[in-house]
């Protein structure tokens, strides 16, 4: 009797002082705190992946025709460690190169990000030693081609909604080609003789090189890649849409053009934007960013009114801080992200990009007006009231591809992945009303849902995997998945 008694008094305790601690959200949040810690006796990753099935509903009217261009290549995926040491590169100093010229700057560069634990993408200038490396990666034990390229890998999501028809446009050669679902449609104009190769060195936590060990695991990429570089299939893709009649455009390979000159990459930059504004109207528009080292060039993005002519972005940590470097925004005077992004930075940058740049008031010339950030450890989603529905669905729904996709299951496996989101954050780190608010993640309300002015914003944690399969194109299958469960007003 006496154990009943001290346990609903302790309940009551606890109860009180969630009540005190969270006033805002109220006894339902303390209540949920308390049915999660002391009722729920299984594993807060299963929680969270039962929980997502339940709110995870397909859209009312979804989409049918999606066009995706245009970059697309083969990814010669391989463990970075054992290529270095193959190449006799075990050692080198921690730098980062923006444009890699030689073996010694590639195992450096790799060693700066690795030592990070962070993803980083790099044009090698040199192409006949680029050639050599590519052709002793494709060999080293291990190693496998797979589809690459943003736009190919979201197009190859796609592909696996049996309702969807998809177009791909981008250079695609024969070995792409036969890795590429049957399914998707490739205009003529889109086949070339020669594949583009991209190398993807990857690594694991724990992993050693020279004096550096990884973190997390993660991955390198490197290439020598022209066609994708010079966005040269842009042409062929708007040109392909009269015919095909899509209702959603993904489009992505900006940051290819990142290592032309200065020069050649602002004008093609300008003759993408004109291009991107020739879309008809009633074509939903989706920009996948992706790694970016030159802010110069994202200033250039942001400059071209690049995103004021797109309805939907996605994008990671780096190109977010980028951006607000790039428009002087919020947290810009930050040089990098330590550690997991803080979420209450995240959210005022993101609640800035839309309102310098997107579509929050009906006088505003722009179309922006949904922004799909994804971390490690967390997404959010955040739109412009009245243009997106089922976005509940869509940020749970790309939290729960990317767990599985890492570690190569078809659905969450609880044994195989771990929680490690932020169990309480602010809303804000500069909003006076909102700074000081505190919100929760619990396992069995995974998705939370937030207003500030006409913007909501949605958070889901990430179920990580442990010993992940393929960590390439996590991005990618993030936005397609997201992208899949929207639907617009």
């Amino acid at each position: 009797m006496w154990r009943a008694t001290a346990v609903v008094a302790l309940v009551a305790l606890v109860l009180h002082m969630l009540i005190s601690h969270y006033p805002a959200e109220g006894p339902a949040e303390a209540l949920r705190f308390i049915f999660d810690y002391l009722s729920v006796r299984r594993a807060p990753e299963e929680v969270v992946a039962q929980a997502w099935d339940s709110l995870i509903r397909a859209p009312s009217s979804g989409w049918s025709r999606v066009a995706v261009g245009v970059n697309a290549c083969v990814d010669v995926v391989v463990c970075g460690i054992g290529l270095m040491k193959a190449l006799g590169l075990e050692h080198g100093s921690n730098v980062d190169h923006d444009i890699l010229q030689s073996g010694e700057e590639l195992v450096e560069t790799l060693s700066y990000f690795m030592q990070k634990g962070v993803a980083a993408e790099r044009f090698f200038a040199d192409k006949e030693l680029f050639q050599k490396i590519a052709e002793t990666a494709s060999k080293f034990p291990g190693a496998q081609h797979f589809v690459g390229g943003n736009a190919a890998l979201i197009g190859q999501k796609l592909s696996t909604n049996p309702s969807l028809s998809v177009l791909l446009c981008g250079p695609v050669g024969p070995k792409l080609h036969e890795l590429l679902d049957d399914k998707i449609i490739v205009p003529p104009e889109s086949l070339q003789k020669v594949d583009e190769f991209h190398l993807i060195l990857e690594y694991q936590a724990g992993d050693v090189l020279g004096e550096i060990k990884a973190p997390q695991a993660n991955r390198f990429i490197f290439s020598h890649d022209v066609s994708n570089g010079e966005m040269n299939k842009m042409e062929a893709f708007i040109a392909s849409l009269e015919e095909f009649q899509p209702e959603l455009l993904v489009l992505s390979g900006l940051h290819m053009m990142e290592g032309q000159g200065k020069e050649e990459r602002n004008r093609r930059l300008q003759e993408v934007s004109v291009l991107i504004s020739e879309i008809p109207n009633e074509i939903s528009v989706h920009l996948e960013l992706a790694s970016m080292t030159d802010t110069t060039y994202m200033n250039t993005i942001v400059e071209q009114q690049v995103l004021t002519i797109v309805n939907s972005i996605g994008l990671n940590e780096q190109e977010l801080l980028f951006i607000s470097q790039a428009g002087s925004g919020p947290h810009s005077s930050q040089q990098h992200w330590d550690g997991t992004p803080d979420i209450g930075m995240v959210s005022d940058i993101i609640f800035w990009l839309l309102k310098e740049y997107g579509r929050t008031d009906m006088h505003m010339d722009s179309d922006l007006t949904r922004v799909h950030f994804h971390t490690l450890t967390y997404h959010i989603l955040a739109t412009v009231d009245g243009y997106w529905g089922n976005q509940i669905s869509s940020v749970a729904a790309g939290a729960r591809a990317a767990g599985s996709q890492a570690c190569g299951t078809d659905t969450i496996d609880p044994t195989k992945v771990i929680l490690d989101s932020p169990a309480e954050f602010v809303l804000s780190q500069t909003d006076t009303l909102l700074k000081n608010k505190k919100m929760t993640l619990s396992p069995t309300n995974p998705v939370r849902v937030w207003q500030r002015e006409n913007i909501s914003f949605y958070i889901t944690p990430v179920l990580i995997c442990v010993n992940p399969i393929r960590t390439v194109g996590l991005g990618d299958t993030i936005s397609a998945e997201g992208l899949l469960y929207s639907e617009r007003k």
